[in-house]
Protein backbone atom coordinates (compact mmCIF):
# COMPACT_ATOMS: atom_id res chain seq x y z
CA UNK A 1 0.00 0.00 0.00
CA UNK A 2 1.75 3.47 -0.99
CA UNK A 3 1.06 5.49 1.58
CA UNK A 4 2.45 9.12 0.58
CA UNK A 5 5.17 9.92 3.03
CA UNK A 6 7.91 10.01 0.84
CA UNK A 7 9.44 13.64 1.62
CA UNK A 8 7.62 14.30 4.28
CA UNK A 9 9.63 15.91 7.83
CA UNK A 10 8.20 13.48 10.76
CA UNK A 11 9.06 14.45 14.67
CA UNK A 12 8.95 11.51 17.23
CA UNK A 13 9.79 12.02 20.96
CA UNK A 14 11.30 9.58 22.64
CA UNK A 15 13.12 7.52 19.35
CA UNK A 16 15.96 6.25 20.84
CA UNK A 17 14.59 2.79 21.87
CA UNK A 18 11.87 0.47 22.10
CA UNK A 19 8.10 1.78 20.58
CA UNK A 20 9.52 5.07 20.03
CA UNK A 21 12.74 4.11 18.02
CA UNK A 22 10.23 1.48 16.17
CA UNK A 23 7.88 4.12 14.76
CA UNK A 24 10.65 6.58 13.62
CA UNK A 25 12.22 3.63 11.97
CA UNK A 26 8.94 2.39 10.14
CA UNK A 27 8.36 6.31 9.02
CA UNK A 28 11.97 6.26 7.56
CA UNK A 29 11.14 3.63 5.30
CA UNK A 30 8.29 5.14 4.39
CA UNK A 31 10.23 7.55 3.25
CA UNK A 32 10.00 10.57 5.82
CA UNK A 33 12.53 13.02 6.82
CA UNK A 34 13.47 12.78 10.18
CA UNK A 35 14.00 14.88 13.84
CA UNK A 36 14.79 12.29 16.46
CA UNK A 37 14.31 13.34 19.93
CA UNK A 38 15.14 11.38 23.31
CA UNK A 39 17.42 11.89 26.60
CA UNK A 40 19.76 8.89 26.62
CA UNK A 41 23.16 8.65 24.89
CA UNK A 42 21.69 5.51 22.65
CA UNK A 43 19.91 8.35 20.56
CA UNK A 44 23.00 8.62 18.02
CA UNK A 45 23.42 5.02 16.94
CA UNK A 46 19.58 5.07 16.75
CA UNK A 47 19.93 7.96 14.54
CA UNK A 48 22.20 6.09 12.03
CA UNK A 49 19.81 2.97 11.84
CA UNK A 50 17.31 5.41 10.82
CA UNK A 51 19.62 7.04 7.60
CA UNK A 52 20.43 3.78 6.37
CA UNK A 53 17.22 3.95 4.71
CA UNK A 54 18.08 6.46 2.61
CA UNK A 55 16.34 9.98 4.47
CA UNK A 56 17.65 12.70 6.18
CA UNK A 57 17.91 12.88 10.07
CA UNK A 58 18.52 16.00 12.70
CA UNK A 59 19.00 14.30 16.07
CA UNK A 60 19.32 15.75 19.32
CA UNK A 61 19.36 15.09 22.77
CA UNK A 62 16.48 16.78 24.69
CA UNK A 63 14.26 16.91 27.63
CA UNK A 64 10.85 16.93 26.78
CA UNK A 65 9.78 17.68 29.87
CA UNK A 66 11.62 21.06 29.79
CA UNK A 67 9.84 23.91 27.57
CA UNK A 68 12.98 25.75 26.70
CA UNK A 69 14.50 22.53 24.98
CA UNK A 70 11.48 21.86 23.20
CA UNK A 71 11.32 25.02 21.53
CA UNK A 72 14.94 24.57 20.57
CA UNK A 73 14.27 21.33 18.94
CA UNK A 74 11.17 22.36 16.93
CA UNK A 75 12.72 25.55 15.76
CA UNK A 76 16.13 23.75 14.47
CA UNK A 77 14.52 20.74 12.99
CA UNK A 78 11.91 23.19 10.83
CA UNK A 79 14.84 25.28 10.03
CA UNK A 80 17.11 21.87 9.00
CA UNK A 81 14.41 20.05 7.36
CA UNK A 82 13.00 22.65 5.99
CA UNK A 83 9.10 22.30 7.80
CA UNK A 84 7.12 19.95 10.14
CA UNK A 85 4.76 17.58 8.27
CA UNK A 86 4.18 15.21 11.30
CA UNK A 87 4.43 14.84 14.72
CA UNK A 88 4.87 11.64 17.11
CA UNK A 89 4.53 12.16 21.04
CA UNK A 90 5.80 9.00 21.53
CA UNK A 91 7.75 10.18 25.09
CA UNK A 92 6.44 8.37 28.17
CA UNK A 93 7.57 6.04 30.64
CA UNK A 94 5.53 3.54 33.06
CA UNK A 95 5.29 4.49 36.93
CA UNK A 96 3.55 1.53 38.57
CA UNK A 97 1.84 2.16 42.08
CA UNK A 98 -1.70 2.95 43.51
CA UNK A 99 -2.76 5.86 45.01
CA UNK A 100 -1.44 5.19 48.99
CA UNK A 101 2.64 4.84 47.48
CA UNK A 102 2.81 7.41 44.97
CA UNK A 103 4.12 10.97 46.48
CA UNK A 104 3.91 14.04 45.01
CA UNK A 105 7.09 14.52 43.10
CA UNK A 106 5.83 10.91 41.66
CA UNK A 107 2.90 12.08 40.24
CA UNK A 108 4.40 15.81 38.81
CA UNK A 109 7.10 13.76 37.05
CA UNK A 110 4.39 11.49 35.76
CA UNK A 111 2.04 14.89 34.43
CA UNK A 112 5.15 16.58 33.32
CA UNK A 113 6.58 13.42 30.94
CA UNK A 114 3.12 12.04 29.25
CA UNK A 115 0.98 15.11 29.79
CA UNK A 116 2.19 18.56 29.03
CA UNK A 117 5.35 16.66 26.59
CA UNK A 118 2.52 16.52 24.33
CA UNK A 119 1.05 20.26 25.26
CA UNK A 120 4.42 21.83 24.59
CA UNK A 121 5.52 19.60 21.42
CA UNK A 122 2.24 20.20 20.01
CA UNK A 123 2.38 24.25 20.34
CA UNK A 124 5.83 24.43 19.29
CA UNK A 125 4.89 22.70 15.94
CA UNK A 126 1.71 23.78 15.14
CA UNK A 127 2.58 27.16 13.70
CA UNK A 128 4.96 25.13 11.03
CA UNK A 129 2.24 23.36 9.82
CA UNK A 130 -0.17 25.87 8.91
CA UNK A 131 1.91 27.06 6.49
CA UNK A 132 2.06 23.80 4.65
CA UNK A 133 -1.57 22.98 4.63
CA UNK A 134 -2.32 20.80 7.51
CA UNK A 135 -0.05 17.90 9.55
CA UNK A 136 -0.66 14.61 11.61
CA UNK A 137 -0.15 14.81 15.09
CA UNK A 138 0.01 11.59 16.59
CA UNK A 139 -0.37 11.18 20.33
CA UNK A 140 1.05 7.95 21.68
CA UNK A 141 -1.76 6.99 25.02
CA UNK A 142 -2.46 3.81 26.83
CA UNK A 143 -5.52 1.80 27.35
CA UNK A 144 -5.19 1.99 30.91
CA UNK A 145 -6.13 5.57 30.32
CA UNK A 146 -9.92 3.97 29.24
CA UNK A 147 -9.70 1.41 31.54
CA UNK A 148 -7.83 2.38 34.71
CA UNK A 149 -6.08 -0.03 36.84
CA UNK A 150 -5.47 0.76 40.36
CA UNK A 151 -1.73 -0.65 40.11
CA UNK A 152 -0.99 2.15 37.53
CA UNK A 153 -2.96 4.48 39.02
CA UNK A 154 -0.75 7.50 37.79
CA UNK A 155 -0.57 6.24 33.94
CA UNK A 156 -4.47 5.54 34.59
CA UNK A 157 -5.14 8.93 35.30
CA UNK A 158 -2.98 10.89 33.04
CA UNK A 159 -3.37 9.30 30.25
CA UNK A 160 -7.37 9.74 29.93
CA UNK A 161 -6.04 13.07 30.37
CA UNK A 162 -3.85 12.52 27.12
CA UNK A 163 -6.71 11.08 25.62
CA UNK A 164 -9.29 13.84 26.17
CA UNK A 165 -5.91 16.36 24.96
CA UNK A 166 -5.74 14.57 21.93
CA UNK A 167 -9.92 14.96 21.13
CA UNK A 168 -10.07 18.17 22.34
CA UNK A 169 -7.48 19.19 20.07
CA UNK A 170 -8.56 17.62 17.33
CA UNK A 171 -11.76 19.95 17.36
CA UNK A 172 -9.73 23.28 17.54
CA UNK A 173 -7.05 21.96 14.23
CA UNK A 174 -9.59 20.71 12.04
CA UNK A 175 -10.28 23.85 10.45
CA UNK A 176 -6.54 23.38 9.62
CA UNK A 177 -6.62 20.43 8.24
CA UNK A 178 -4.23 18.82 11.20
CA UNK A 179 -5.44 15.92 12.44
CA UNK A 180 -4.90 14.67 15.98
CA UNK A 181 -5.16 10.98 16.09
CA UNK A 182 -4.70 9.03 19.93
CA UNK A 183 -2.69 5.80 19.72
CA UNK A 184 -3.39 3.70 23.40
CA UNK A 185 -1.33 0.94 23.64
CA UNK A 186 -1.81 -2.31 26.07
CA UNK A 187 1.20 -4.72 26.65
CA UNK A 188 3.83 -3.64 24.21
CA UNK A 189 7.95 -5.03 24.68
CA UNK A 190 9.69 -1.91 26.02
CA UNK A 191 12.81 -1.34 28.29
CA UNK A 192 9.83 0.55 30.34
CA UNK A 193 8.57 -3.08 31.24
CA UNK A 194 12.34 -4.02 32.87
CA UNK A 195 11.40 -1.27 35.41
CA UNK A 196 7.82 -2.32 36.21
CA UNK A 197 9.25 -6.46 36.95
CA UNK A 198 11.98 -4.91 39.29
CA UNK A 199 9.65 -2.93 41.13
CA UNK A 200 6.16 -6.01 41.22
CA UNK A 201 8.65 -9.23 40.20
CA UNK A 202 11.86 -8.79 40.92
CA UNK A 203 12.53 -12.63 41.42
CA UNK A 204 11.13 -13.10 37.67
CA UNK A 205 13.58 -13.89 34.68
CA UNK A 206 12.11 -11.09 31.39
CA UNK A 207 11.25 -13.76 29.67
CA UNK A 208 8.99 -15.53 32.26
CA UNK A 209 7.47 -12.44 33.07
CA UNK A 210 6.34 -11.62 29.83
CA UNK A 211 5.14 -14.81 29.15
CA UNK A 212 3.06 -14.39 32.17
CA UNK A 213 1.62 -11.24 31.89
CA UNK A 214 0.39 -11.89 28.25
CA UNK A 215 -1.81 -14.21 29.20
CA UNK A 216 -3.79 -10.98 31.17
CA UNK A 217 -3.93 -10.14 26.92
CA UNK A 218 -7.16 -11.83 24.99
CA UNK A 219 -4.38 -12.38 22.13
CA UNK A 220 -2.43 -13.96 25.06
CA UNK A 221 0.62 -12.25 24.56
CA UNK A 222 2.73 -9.02 24.84
CA UNK A 223 2.78 -6.63 21.48
CA UNK A 224 5.64 -5.86 19.34
CA UNK A 225 6.82 -2.46 18.57
CA UNK A 226 6.83 -2.69 14.56
CA UNK A 227 3.06 -3.74 15.21
CA UNK A 228 2.21 -0.47 16.94
CA UNK A 229 4.64 1.67 14.26
CA UNK A 230 2.51 0.33 11.49
CA UNK A 231 -0.53 1.32 12.54
CA UNK A 232 0.80 4.74 13.66
CA UNK A 233 2.06 4.95 9.77
CA UNK A 234 -0.88 4.43 8.05
CA UNK A 235 -2.38 7.18 10.55
CA UNK A 236 0.13 9.64 9.77
CA UNK A 237 -0.49 8.98 5.68
CA UNK A 238 -2.57 10.12 3.29
CA UNK A 239 -5.00 6.78 3.45
CA UNK A 240 -6.01 8.09 6.88
CA UNK A 241 -6.59 11.78 5.48
CA UNK A 242 -10.69 11.47 6.97
CA UNK A 243 -9.68 10.41 10.29
CA UNK A 244 -9.42 13.01 13.56
CA UNK A 245 -10.20 12.70 16.87
CA UNK A 246 -10.45 9.06 17.03
CA UNK A 247 -8.59 7.03 19.85
CA UNK A 248 -7.87 3.61 18.46
CA UNK A 249 -6.52 1.22 20.78
CA UNK A 250 -3.49 -1.06 19.77
CA UNK A 251 -3.28 -3.36 22.52
CA UNK A 252 -3.81 -6.96 21.43
CA UNK A 253 -7.60 -6.60 23.05
CA UNK A 254 -6.72 -5.66 26.14
CA UNK A 255 -8.82 -2.74 27.96
CA UNK A 256 -13.08 -3.33 28.81
CA UNK A 257 -14.01 0.09 27.56
CA UNK A 258 -16.45 -0.30 24.59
Amino acid sequence: MELGLGGKVAIVTGASRGLGRAIADELAREGCALAACARGEDLHEAAEAFRAHGVTVFDRTVDVTDPSQVREFVGAAADELGGIDVLVNNAGRAQPGNFGSISDEQWQADIEVKQFSMIRCSREVIPHMRPRGGGRIININAVLGRSPDPMFFATSVNRAACIAFSKALSLELAPDNILVKSVNIGQVRASQWDRVRERVAPDVPMDRFYEERGRDVPLGRFGEPEEVAAVVAFLVSERASYVTGASIDVAGGLGRAV
